[in-house]
């Protein structure tokens, strides 16, 4: 990297969860080419070690850690890979979401229909897999005086979506948590911001030519799906990711308890 570059993340480790795909892969491939080393996370192991191939091969350090972030226990032995292969993590993205590893995430019937034991798939990964993550990553951060906490949240968990109230409850609460995370690790140099996204590529359309990406958003579907989207299409990897890397570098030395929409007008914060 360019030694004047505002965004050199300077050879710290960074630790993505969530990251063998989609948005995590490209925060994970953009902290590399930007000095980070990192360790990518993710439920199923062969995707994070295909991520951490790609950046070794692009000339960057990257090991694969596996984890369940809703287990502390399996948060506490990827930190332990991470911090023996990399150094001590000061860079975490708290990525992994949806409804975890073990259930896909779908329009829900009203809450009131849906089976309370379906809950836990939301909690578990997008607000205890949080904090199981800051819990574990925060030892070091405030030992090493520096540090910074990215969390992605949802535009479902800050304006509101209907029948995903288990998902905007629980990403909610990701929020309101690192902002009281960001009101404690302040005095140890350490930051604490979300970015809220909107509908993102589906995983599938990374085999998909710009072409087929064209003709969905020029049919009814694609049409009713971009309605209420100021620019009309889903958020691509490269959105996430540039936002991510300028809230870990210096360039944001001085923002904390943040929520940032990145989410193409979906909705609009004051």
């Amino acid at each position: 990297m360019d030694k004047d570059d505002l965004l050199d993340l300077g050879g710290q480790a960074a630790l993505i969860t969530g990251a063998g795909q989609g948005a995590g892969r490209g925060i994970a491939m953009l902290f590399a080419r930007h000095g980070a080393r990192v360790a990518v996370n993710d439920f199923v192991l062969d995707r994070a070690e295909a991520v951490a191939a790609e950046i070794r091969a692009a000339g960057g350090e990257a090991v694969a850690v596996q984890a369940d972030v809703s287990d502390r226990a399996s948060v506490g032995e990827a930190f332990a890979a991470a911090k023996a292969a990399l150094g001590p993590v000061t860079l975490l993205v708290n990525n992994a979401g949806n409804a975890g590893p073990r259930k896909d995430i779908a329009m829900d019937p009203p809450f009131w229909e849906t089976a309370p034991e379906d809950w836990p798939h939301f909690f578990g990964t997008n607000l205890f897999g949080v904090m199981n993550c800051c819990h574990a990553a925060m030892p070091d951060m405030v030992a090493a005086r520096h540090g910074r906490i990215v969390t992605i949240t949802s535009d479902s968990g800050r304006v509101g979506d209907p029948r995903l109230a288990a998902y905007a409850g629980a990403k909610a609460g990701a929020a309101g948590f690192m902002r009281s995370l960001a009101s404690e690790a302040a005095r140890y140099a350490v930051t604490c911001n979300n970015i809220s996204l909107a509908t993102q590529e589906p995983p599938t359309w990374a085999d998909w030519t710009e072409e087929q990406k064209a003709e969905f958003y020029r049919s009814p579907q694609g049409q009713t799906r971009m309605a209420r989207y100021a620019i009309r299409r889903f958020g691509k990897p490269r959105d996430v990711a540039a936002m991510a890397l300028f809230l870990c570098s210096d360039a944001a030395d001085w923002i904390t308890g943040q929520t940032y929409p990145v989410n193409g007008g979906y909705s609009f914060a004051i």
